[in-house]
């Protein structure tokens, strides 16, 4: 053999990560380099389980290292995965790598469907998630995971009482639905429910997580105003539907998070019942809302288009009866991989090229 572990890694610094931009090499991404008897190894760590990207870049290292040690040399590549993240050292939540608020305009345009789903296919990626159901006044997490008649645990941690999250489908889960009996109003002022959030995030058991949902209620509000000054949030989405109304109201939700004073990361805009589709005829679309208003909202705001997702009877029928539509077969399951792909790769691109989110310091 004539080729040392620098001679690889020279070779694998000239692969990209397409996302990103930037070589392998640089980015931490290749490790574990050996060198035996007719056989290279080495390790890539991608920036999520869920990255898209994965056959693509697998074969660029082959291809680069092949030319430095030829064909009847084995190359042997393990593929892992390790979330990225700019939260070193938080002090609240301190195990949770990436925490990304998602928030529309208006209410209706299945902003906690698409939280719920995006939640799942990260957790069969095998990411660890988490979700905080922020929706104080109409919590409708714990039915969409089936599990509204469960209740979470408290212990004892150092004299103070912390709440354990419910786990299902493996994502993590709080509510103010696990509190309070299905069919009673929350009658609260702001800040009451701004506390519950408070209390969510600074006096439950989270763990180690990869991503941290947050589902925000419709609209700016007090609730915001508490997450971005509780932690500082990775970045937000914004779902809307493709109708000049919630286009309207999705523009403000957009707008908070842009400015100056908030100044959270939009990571994308995700168009959900983009068309109806038949389940019997995937291939038939039909634009009963409106065409690409959720493709020109992020054009206008120069934001990224995470995707759309299709008005399909199954979605709602999967909403109902507590089992996510990723977790079946179907177009719907395919359109939230995509998504969930799509947002993780958006995510690893933040992490990248931004500096981390500071705390919001306002008091209004």
């Amino acid at each position: 053999m004539n080729f040392t572990e620098a001679d690889i890694s020279n070779a694998l610094s000239t692969v990209n990560d397409p996302d990103i931009k930037r070589d392998l090499v640089s980015l931490g991404m290749i490790k574990d380099i050996k060198i035996s008897a007719n056989k290279v190894a080495f390790t890539v760590v991608l920036t999520t389980p869920a990255c898209p990207l994965k056959g693509k870049i697998e074969k660029d290292c082959r291809d680069a290292v092949e030319k430095v040690v030829g064909k009847a040399v084995e190359i042997d590549i393990f593929m892992t995965s390790s979330v990225t993240s700019l939260r070193d050292n938080a002090p609240l939540l301190p195990g949770v790598k990436n925490i990304i608020a998602v928030a529309s305009g208006k209410g209706g345009v299945g902003k906690s469907t698409v939280t719920s789903n995006l939640a799942v296919a990260l957790a069969k990626a095998g990411a660890k998630v988490g979700l905080i159901d922020a929706d104080i006044y109409g919590p409708s997490i714990p039915v969409m995971f089936n599990c509204e008649h469960e209740q979470p645990t408290v212990k004892q941690v150092n004299g103070k009482n912390i709440i354990v999250p419910i786990e299902q489908y493996g994502v993590k889960l709080l509510s103010i639905g696990f509190l309070t009996p299905p069919e009673s109003a929350v009658i609260w002022r702001g800040p009451m429910a701004s506390s519950a959030l408070k209390q969510f995030i600074t006096d439950a058991e989270w763990g180690d997580l990869d991503y941290l949902f947050i589902d925000l209620p419709p609209g700016t509000s007090d609730i915001h105003l508490t997450l971005v000054q509780t932690v500082p949030v990775t970045g937000a989405i914004i779902v809307t539907t493709p109708q000049k109304v919630a286009l309207a109201d999705a523009q403000k939700g957009l707008a908070m998070f842009k400015q100056p004073q908030i100044n959270v990361p939009v990571l994308g805009v995700v168009e959900n019942m983009a068309f109806f589709t038949p389940e019997e005829l995937p291939d038939n679309k039909y634009y009963i809302f409106g065409k690409d208003g959720g493709l020109n909202l992020s054009e206008k705001f120069d934001v990224p288009f995470l995707g759309q997702i299709p008005l399909v009877q199954s979605i709602r029928e999967s909403g109902d009866s507590g089992l996510p539509a990723v977790m079946k077969d179907g177009i719907t399951a395919t359109a939230f991989t995509n998504l969930a792909e799509s947002l993780a790769r958006h995510i690893a691109i933040r992490n990248a090229n931004f500096t981390q989110t500071k705390k919001v310091e306002i008091t209004v």
